[in-house]
């Protein structure tokens, strides 16, 4: 009994230190703060705002529960083992158990220590070199992630999507809604390669393609990254579209550049265009957020745009179809056989590599 209490007392100490790392107690104010907004008169005359305030009360209730109902478990266990009463040894070792594996599965949590990593993500893929080749393997890797936030059971919203000539696509962004989107997705961010036979060449030519996925926390709430308006310029355009009706006959298509760096975002997937152009702050706000991390920048006057192009050279990961079949990621140096597996969304492991390379 003894024992089973001074390892009930280690991991305890082990579970403070983690809900104090992770500031869980700010977020059950920030839950109680959300309970009473809730409960005001009139929380739902703004329907679309007082959606966003559910989602955000059910992601912090994702986050908290499973971290207060392991305390309320620690609490009884360690309760009935000081009454030293040998009947209830195995039943205790037991819980033990139980509550030791429960909390070696929260502790991953610890591993999403940056700024944004709780946040959702915004994902952007490009077609790089490759030709039509590039255009069907940003296509592929649009499924790959697609599968992966459905096997996490998270959300997914296509914000805008540029077909390709031929096959495939040029460009696509995708939001995905879910605990540490963007803590478990950075680790994809980066040039992707992937040899193949060509399935758009009559000979069936081996052939190596490349796409470049960004990935972003997404920030819509302008008071996480302020943004000059004079650092603007906004332009509105017809939407592209196949027909149909109403198709091409407003300027709701919406263009926005930061001009010190240069970055532009385009968005024409809504038929409003105030939709539009929040959707497009909403991405130039993520974009920024990532290369002010990536060039340790204090001011967003001082950001460069991104220059990584995506071809031979800059990759991060190979996906390898033919003579044989891995996919290897190059700085993690994790690598697997079942491709197909990872192109259905297996990417778990990746992520989990690279975690643990980063982790301190």
């Amino acid at each position: 009994m003894d024992e089973i209490q001074k390892k009930t007392n280690v991991l305890r100490s082990a579970y403070d230190t983690a809900i104090e790392r992770l500031n869980i107690s700010q977020l059950e104010h920030e839950l109680q703060s959300i309970s009473e907004k809730i409960a005001e008169t009139g929380f739902w005359d703004d329907n679309l705002a007082a959606q966003e305030i559910m989602k955000k009360q059910s992601a912090l209730q994702s986050r908290v529960e499973p971290w207060k109902q392991l305390g309320s478990q620690l609490t009884e266990l360690s309760e009935m083992a000081s009454l030293g009463d040998e009947s209830l040894q195995a039943d205790l070792q037991t819980s033990l158990e139980q509550a030791t594996s429960k909390f070696d599965a929260l502790k991953a949590e610890l591993r999403f220590n940056g700024k944004y990593d709780d946040h959702d993500a915004v994902i952007t893929l490009s077609a790089g070199a490759g030709g039509t080749d590039a255009q069907d393997w940003t296509a592929m890797l649009l499924r790959m992630y697609t599968r992966w936030a459905e096997q996490q059971n998270m959300s997914i919203t296509l914000i805008e999507e540029s077909a390709g000539e031929e096959a495939g696509l040029k460009r696509a962004t995708l939001e995905i809604n879910g605990p540490f989107a963007y803590g478990k997705l950075a680790s994809e961010h980066g040039v992707h390669r992937l040899v193949r036979l060509s399935p758009f060449n009559s000979d069936s030519l081996r052939q190596t393609s490349f796409a470049k996925v960004d990935v972003m926390p997404k920030i819509d709430r302008p008071d996480e990254l302020e943004i000059d308006p004079k650092d603007l310029k906004i332009d509105v355009y017809r939407a592209g579209g196949h027909g149909g009706q109403s198709v091409n006959t407003t300027d709701s298509a919406v263009r926005i550049t930061h001009i010190p760096s240069g970055v532009t975002v385009s968005i024409q997937n809504e038929r409003s265009q105030l939709q539009n152009k929040e959707t497009a702050m909403t991405v130039i706000r993520s974009r920024l957020a990532v290369l002010q991390i990536e060039q340790h920048k204090d001011h967003l006057d001082e950001i460069k745009g991104p220059n990584q192009s995506a071809e031979w050279g800059n990759q991060i990961r190979s996906y390898v179809l033919h003579p044989y079949k891995q996919v290897k990621d190059l700085r993690t140096r994790y690598e697997t056989s079942d491709a197909e597996g990872v192109l259905a969304g297996n990417i778990e492991p990746f992520i989990s590599a690279y975690l643990e390379m980063n982790f301190s």
